[in-house]
């Protein structure tokens, strides 16, 4: 069966589970999804602590002798580009959902939930054959047609050489000219450091969401005796004999110390963070980060 005779019965139930559940939550907000109301500069006000330092009005802090930073007033119509990591360690799940649909489904959120109002929304597709462009567009044909294109994408055979999540965001930074919403994908399983300077670059400019999709067999191992593990994107096979407490307690140790460096290159890099896992409600967890940003955005100065 072609691809988007699979893609199509599957995208319209996530889009009916989506508005269903999220409706009028982000409508007419644009950046609903992280914190700040806009992008275009407005008047000058005295800095005060908390606020952003991109933002100082180095004119008006000449002039006055004072800091002052430019507030920003609502974007009429956002330009969103999302960048979509579908590479090998994504095609992986031990719960509800794949990491990829579940990035799949984030993807779909962003786009239902904000194309209505006219915004434009482009992709970077990262996958084993390399990046795949999709201009930004408006409407709901558009929309379909771009979600269709990475329900589509192939798997990756393991031990392909595929492009790392840090070349994708960095070809994106070069593609993206109008200010606006960056939304990035992925299980930032890759080495910080080859994704967190792009990323920076990225949030210079733009507002970057960063949805971090996990699994829990990748924070704890479970005791199931002797276990084949496969690496996705080296092919790399191992026995592990799961029934080693201490093996167990050293695997969740370094678990934890990665998704720790996760968090801290995403918070360095300026990003909003957005932690989703397969086993959890995601539609729920997205709802509460809404939630949350908007509280934060209320309480920040005026």
């Amino acid at each position: 069966m072609k691809p988007y005779l699979i893609a199509e019965p599957a995208l319209r139930r996530l889009e009916l589970t989506i508005t269903r559940r999220l409706d009028g939550l982000l409508q007419g907000e644009h950046l609903g999804l992280v914190p700040g109301p806009g992008s275009e500069p407005a008047e000058s006000r005295p800095y005060q602590p908390g606020d952003d330092v991109r933002r100082m009005d180095w004119n008006v802090t000449a002039r006055t002798n004072e800091p002052h930073v430019r507030d920003l007033v609502a974007d009429r119509e956002l330009e969103i580009w999302a960048l979509l990591d579908a590479t090998a360690s994504m095609d992986f799940g031990t719960a509800a959902l794949e990491k990829r649909e579940l990035a799949l489904s984030a993807l779909a959120a962003v786009g239902f939930l904000t194309q209505r109002t006219g915004n434009r929304i482009g992709t970077h597709l990262l996958h084993g054959g390399g990046v795949r462009t999709l201009p930004a567009r408006t409407g709901r044909p558009h929309l379909m047609a771009l979600l269709q294109a990475a329900f589509a994408l192939p798997r990756t055979p393991p031990g392909v050489a595929e492009p790392l999540l840090g070349v994708a965001a960095e070809q994106l930074s070069r593609v993206v000219r109008r200010r606006g919403l960056v939304v990035v994908v992925s299980d930032y399983l890759d080495t910080p450091e080859t994704w967190e300077p792009p990323l920076r670059r990225l949030t210079a400019r733009h507002q970057v969401l960063a949805v971090e999709v996990v699994d829990p067999r990748e924070l704890t191992l479970p005791d199931v005796g002797i276990l084949t593990l496969i690496d996705p994107e080296t092919g790399r096979r191992r026995e592990v004999a799961t029934g080693n407490a201490r093996l167990r307690r050293r695997y969740a140790e370094a678990a934890a110390g990665q998704r720790d460096a996760i968090t801290q290159a995403l918070r360095r890099a300026g990003a909003t963070h957005l932690r989703l896992r397969t086993d959890r409600d995601w539609v729920r967890d997205l709802v509460q980060h809404v939630i949350r940003q908007r509280r934060l955005a209320a309480l920040a100065p005026s």
